[in-house]
């Protein structure tokens, strides 16, 4: 959806924007801001010089704030200019192993405990002072502990009740694990935003020989929790979808978990179709790849991994692998989650850029409008199918 869309002056804003993004996710909030900066400075209204629209137009949103670590690892946050008054947007990234911090005369990774714990404390240091505080999460934190099997934490629910707790009121995040560990703060905003549009959009600017028809595409899902997602993927491109599940043996446990014993494909012939695999998150990778294989076996011509996080827990050695036998085409994530050099680098990695999509849900938020629009890419998935369909000489 394009910006000059929106009628934002509609509404006063909710405060002045501020623009917080944590050392974590410092690259992705350069590029926000770049354009809420790109976008309000094009925009020529009268009302934006009255007293409500003071501070619209700036050169750059972003609010001067750092995590400085004492010699014991401790840390506090500093803001190093008011926010009273400001609607505060708060990015931050608790996947970055990238970052580090120095206890005495040893060097310690960043967990997302650390990120998190960062964010608690430059909301601690806002002090309740702005108007409104609004966190930007895209991997939400423990989002993979959001229900109890056993006798066992609830790591998610603990930490959105923390946040509100201390005058969060909308959390955003990306294709949570399972959106329904919102009911732990239901009084307060919560939205999972999709990310369909940004992978349709960069798959089709990297390929130019796919035809999206039933007869010829189709989407998968690797196992059972990703089946939402196929399912809204599939029904948007009108193509069929299929899935994996695990067959375990629930008899034993190895590690803690029951073994699986083999995937199991449900759906019709995939036999010369290109294929989506689909899911929130690539960890190892292990399921996505044997998936990858067993569906290269079933003469699939061409197979794309897309993820919205890419975290390469175990490297990408066998990422490599898989290309170099022709299991795998592309694999693509977002910029949501840190990207190391030697994931960018590689010759069948894309990235989807999410900058754009941040930017227009905070213009929009600020101004108190709804995103609901925005939270249900359909027409924007079409119109792109659309176009590309015209480019090849194939029918609409």
């Amino acid at each position: 959806m394009s910006p000059s869309n929106l009628k934002n002056l509609d509404t006063i804003p909710a405060g002045r924007l501020g623009l917080i993004p944590l050392e974590s996710c410092a690259s992705l909030g350069a590029h926000v801001n770049d354009w809420l900066v790109k976008w309000r400075s094009e925009r020529r209204e009268e009302e934006d010089s009255s007293l409500a629209f003071e501070g619209y137009r700036r050169d750059s949103y972003l609010i001067d704030v750092n995590t400085p670590r004492f010699g014991s690892g401790e840390a506090k946050g500093v803001i190093n200019e008011s926010v009273r008054g400001d609607d505060i947007y708060i990015m931050v990234d608790v996947c970055n192993y990238s970052m580090t911090y120095r206890i005495a005369k040893y060097t310690n990774l960043m967990s997302p405990d650390d990120h998190f714990q960062d964010l608690k404390r430059v909301i601690a240091a806002i002090g309740g002072k702005a108007r409104r505080i609004n966190v930007i999460m895209p991997y939400l934190y423990e989002s993979r502990q959001s229900i109890r099997k056993n006798r066992e934490s609830l790591d998610c629910a603990n930490a959105l009740q923390e946040l509100v707790n201390m005058g969060v009121e909308n959390i955003l995040t990306f294709d949570a694990h399972d959106a329904r560990v919102q009911n732990s703060t239901p009084l307060h905003g919560f939205e999972t935003v999709p990310s369909s549009y940004q992978f349709i959009k960069a798959l089709l600017k990297c390929e130019d020989d796919l035809r999206i028809d039933n007869e010829n595409f189709m989407i998968i899902s690797p196992d059972e929790g990703s089946m939402n997602r196929a399912i809204y993927l599939a029904n948007v491109l009108k193509v069929d979808m299929g899935m994996f599940y695990r067959r375990r043996d629930y008899s034993k446990k190895v590690s803690g978990l029951h073994p699986v014993v083999a995937h199991e494909f449900l759906g019709p012939k995939v036999a010369g179709k290109d294929v989506i695999i689909i899911d929130d998150m690539i960890s190892s990778g292990d399921t996505m790849l044997e998936v990858a294989e067993l569906l290269k076996s079933r003469q699939v011509r061409k197979i794309f991994l897309c993820s919205t996080f890419g975290l390469f827990t175990e490297g990408l050695e066998k990422f490599d692998t898989a290309y170099e036998k022709g299991l795998i085409d592309r694999v693509l994530t977002t910029n949501l989650a840190y990207q190391s050099p030697e994931l960018l680098s590689r010759p069948y990695y894309v990235s989807c850029d999410m900058s754009k999509y941040i930017a227009l849900l905070i213009d929009t938020l600020n101004h108190d409008l709804s995103i609901s629009r925005l939270l249900n890419p359909v027409d924007r998935i079409t119109r792109c199918v659309n176009n590309y369909k015209k480019e090849h000489g194939q029918s609409v």
